[in-house]
């Protein structure tokens, strides 16, 4: 079975040691997105600065820096529970604020891998 691991995470410096243990435990792939919370957007609150009609980036450019969403499929729950330590070894216990939040999902189909489908 293939899973699915999200990994949410507050302080973008944190990234960068959690990608580079990732691919030394076997992870082939992992997509990154800027990404903010709903918390954050109310922190800033209503801008009045916005052009008539705003594009995207002009409604979510702030000097604030956003999350960082990382997400990757696996193929088996021994590098779910690699993937896990890792990243408690190096945010800590995501139970604390301004951490991060991790989910794992299992995925019934997957393509495109880069590997024949079991």
């Amino acid at each position: 079975m293939h899973y699915l691991v999200v990994l949410i995470v507050d302080n973008p410096d944190d990234c960068r040691p959690i990608l580079d243990a990732w691919e030394e435990i076997g992870v082939s792939g992992v997509t990154i997105l800027e990404s903010t919370g709903l918390g954050r957007l109310r922190r800033i609150g209503l801008r009045d600065d916005l052009p008539l009609i705003p594009s995207l980036e002009d409604i979510f450019s702030t000097d604030e820096v956003p999350h960082r969403t990382m997400l990757s499929v696996v193929n088996d729950q021994e590098m779910v529970d690699k993937m896990i330590m890792i990243v408690k070894d190096v945010i800590g216990n995501l139970d604390d604020p301004d951490t991060g939040f991790l989910f794992v999902v299992p995925v019934i189909q997957a393509m495109g891998l880069g590997r024949p489908e079991s």
